[in-house]
């Protein structure tokens, strides 16, 4: 009964969210692709039994990077499916893997959707990376008999709550063929409070630390270092929102009384706001030049506004010193890794609770910074751009966390394993890629 009234909920929910997809268009072409997908239409998958792994946006997709290179090499009798919900993930996906996966959208989770879709990639297994609840999309792989697994999971508290209240719904959606790969024991314990059985409940660690860097990448900052900042005081604001703009540039102002070279790579979270951060720029007065545009920034130009997508891993490996976007507004911030794992200093915001135990590890060990406005960020940025032995010390932390807390793709590899048919000893597909993949 209560998944009835969820899935009439649903139906009528679908106009206004597909509504929301075509106003997004007009800014973002990215949301005019796979507009079909989002209904469950879309070729079939033909060459056999897939695996399916979704990843809801760009953040979760780089994340699931060293996921999908183990499965591809382990299982290459099986095509590799790969789902997200944003222009800007499936974007990643096709960047990263290219022709080797079928990149498209998740459908709405109507019963209708989720069936067609379903009916096209015939997955032998999902997997679900960190907390996408779809009670119609694991009520119909449970109907079909189709193994699934939340890897790298992690619920907040506050969540809980919000399930709890929902009752049979989302306790019934993890069927006794559901595995939970929880980031913590206090994930896998939350998980089990909503429903999920503890015996399939594991911790494997959070996936995110299995980052791979990717070939030649410190050559690309180095590259682009030389091209952009050469030797000027450079930092790096990465993945931005609407109002966090107004306070990296006031801050970046502020920095430029004391060090006038001082150059700032504005790197804006969604492409559609491209426009209207490089307003901001003028109206602020800041001599900048878009990287689309191919000019190299001169003596005088004080900001370089990254209007591109793609780059964001090489620009951070050309700065000195990373803040990471979604912090300082209510967003919940966004991956901190990536920067620390290129072992430079990473500042961020109070709001951080997209990766809440991550940014207190970083936090604590010293290997990030938190700052509550502008003036802070400002002041953080004036001392460590002057002291570059200090720099090396908080980025030496950061990779030294991030190597000490590798391993959970090996883990969750073991996990998957009894779902899927082993291969022949001495095959490549049975060659275990390392920890770090």
């Amino acid at each position: 009964m209560m998944r009835r009234l969820y899935s009439l909920l649903i139906y009528c929910a679908v106009p206004f969210a597909f509504a929301t997809i075509l106003w997004r268009s007009l800014r973002d072409r990215g949301y005019r692709q796979g507009l079909s997908e989002r209904f469950g239409w879309g070729d079939a998958v033909i060459s056999g039994p897939a695996i399916w792994l979704h990843a809801v946006s760009l953040g979760e997709m780089t994340a699931a990077a060293p996921l999908v290179r183990a499965l591809r090499t382990r299982y290459p009798q099986n095509p590799l499916v790969l789902t997200t919900a944003t222009p800007t993930g499936r974007a990643r996906a096709r960047a990263l893997f290219g022709d080797t996966a079928d990149v498209r959208f998740l459908p709405y989770d109507t019963p209708g959707a989720v069936a067609r879709f379903l009916d096209r990639v015939r997955p032998r297994l999902a997997i679900i990376m960190e907390t996408e609840l779809w009670p119609n999309l694991f009520a119909e792989c449970e109907r079909r008999g189709v193994p699934l697994v939340l890897a790298s999971a992690r619920l907040s508290e506050k969540s809980v709550a919000g399930y709890r209240r929902l009752g049979s719904l989302f306790r019934e959606i993890f069927s006794a063929s559901s595995l939970i790969a929880a980031q913590s024991a206090l994930d896998a314990q939350r998980f089990v409070a909503i429903g999920a059985q503890s015996a399939r409940t594991s911790v494997i660690g959070n996936i995110k630390f299995d980052m791979e860097l990717g070939a030649g990448l410190i050559d690309q900052g180095r590259v682009l270092r030389a091209v952009l900042g050469g030797e000027r005081p450079t930092w790096i604001a990465g993945s931005t929102h609407e109002g966090e703009e107004e306070q990296v540039l006031a801050a970046h102002q502020a920095l430029l009384a004391t060090q006038p070279n001082a150059l700032l790579l504005l790197v804006p979270r969604h492409p559609g706001r491209f426009e209207s951060v490089a307003d901001l720029l003028e109206r602020r007065k800041l001599r900048f030049t878009r990287r689309s545009s191919g000019v190299v920034p001169g003596a005088l130009t004080q900001v370089v506004l990254v209007d591109t997508v793609g780059e964001l891993a090489a620009l951070y490996a050309a700065a000195d010193v990373a803040f990471v976007g979604g912090s300082l507004v209510p967003i919940g911030g966004h991956n901190l890794l990536e920067a620390a794992a290129l072992g430079i200093p990473v500042l961020t915001g109070p709001y951080y609770s997209n990766g809440k135990d991550i940014a207190r590890l970083l936090l604590r060990q010293g290997a990030a910074l938190e700052v509550a406005n502008a003036r802070e960020l400002a002041a953080a940025l004036a001392r460590l751009l002057a002291d570059p032995a200090q720099r090396r010390r908080i980025g030496d932390i950061g990779r030294l966390i991030i190597e000490s807390n590798r391993g959970s793709v090996a883990r969750l590899l073991e996990l998957i394993e009894p779902l899927l048919p082993s291969q022949s000893p001495g095959s490549p597909a049975a060659v275990r890629p390392s920890a770090s993949c």
